[in-house]
């Protein structure tokens, strides 16, 4: 590739919770080939692979929300990058993409089946059983939690097979820290919850919210409310819809449709 093909801003991508930052490899891959510079830092306490990290898991522990979104912050602002990136986040790394937006620490955001922000109300019986194997027990908060493969096939691989579920499981997942979960359950009633973005923000780059219909962990019902409290404003903000699609989406099989929308959207936004 030319450098004159190279994109003016860097992509970053961001993992959720339960996911090593290596599984957006494929996304790399795609988005290199498209003439973006791309990479996948993990989160404060990850370790550089899936095994390791399970080797290390204490190293998650107590980390929150706040914590996440200084690290990403440190490194978008310590000469990384000369111009501001553009992040790309899952889960609750789609949290942490609102946040380093409406900072001002990012060009652009997608934001894929995105943990709630503050303000959201609807809290659908999937989520909560998705989320009960760290919210069942308030000493999950300052530790780290692993999901079982059946754990993980409700709330990640409802749409999958068995084996592919199980193999994702297998070869994805890390044990993730409680904290986020908490403070994300508890938003709304805390005058400074660090799940707070500021959706009437109109001095920022474009946003897009994404759901997959399917999705246990973060349901449709969610993410189009969070897409409510932005539609109140004047942002640019863009709602794209997964059709029969679970959390999984950007790992399994069909990741790479999820890839094109996004980045036939960023296109569309001159990126």
């Amino acid at each position: 590739m030319s450098t004159s093909s190279v994109k003016a801003n860097p992509v970053i991508f961001i993992h959720g919770l339960w996911i090593h930052s290596s599984a957006w490899q494929p996304w790399m891959e795609l988005f290199t080939e498209r003439g973006y510079t791309a990479s996948a830092p993990g989160w404060p306490g990850d370790s550089e692979t899936v095994a390791t990290t399970r080797e290390n898991a204490d190293d998650l522990n107590d980390v929150g929300i706040a914590q996440i979104v200084d690290h990403y912050a440190e490194l978008i602002g310590a000469g990384k990058h000369e111009v501001k990136p553009i992040i790309v986040g899952h889960s609750f790394g789609g949290l942490i993409a609102q946040e380093l937006l409406a900072n001002g620490h990012a060009v652009a955001a997608v934001a894929i089946d995105p943990a709630p922000i503050k303000g959201v109300t609807a809290l659908p019986l999937v989520q909560l059983r998705s989320a009960f194997p760290v919210l069942g027990n308030p000493a999950n908060r300052h530790r780290t939690v692993a999901l079982s493969a059946k754990q993980f096939q409700y709330a990640f691989g409802n749409t999958l097979s068995e084996d592919e579920s199980n193999e994702l499981h297998d070869r994805w997942t890390i044990p993730g820290p409680g904290r986020p979960l908490f403070e994300d359950a508890t938003a709304n009633f805390s005058k400074h919850s660090p799940a707070k973005v500021d959706t009437h923000l109109v001095d920022r780059g474009p946003l897009l919210l994404t759901s997959g219909t399917e999705d246990h962990t973060v349901p449709l019902k969610v993410t189009k409310e969070v897409y409510a409290l932005y539609a109140k404003g004047k942002s640019d903000t863009d709602f794209h819809e997964f059709e029969g699609r679970g959390h999984s989406l950007t790992i399994d099989n069909g990741w790479r449709d999820v890839a094109e929308v996004t980045l036939d959207w960023l296109a569309s936004k001159g990126f």
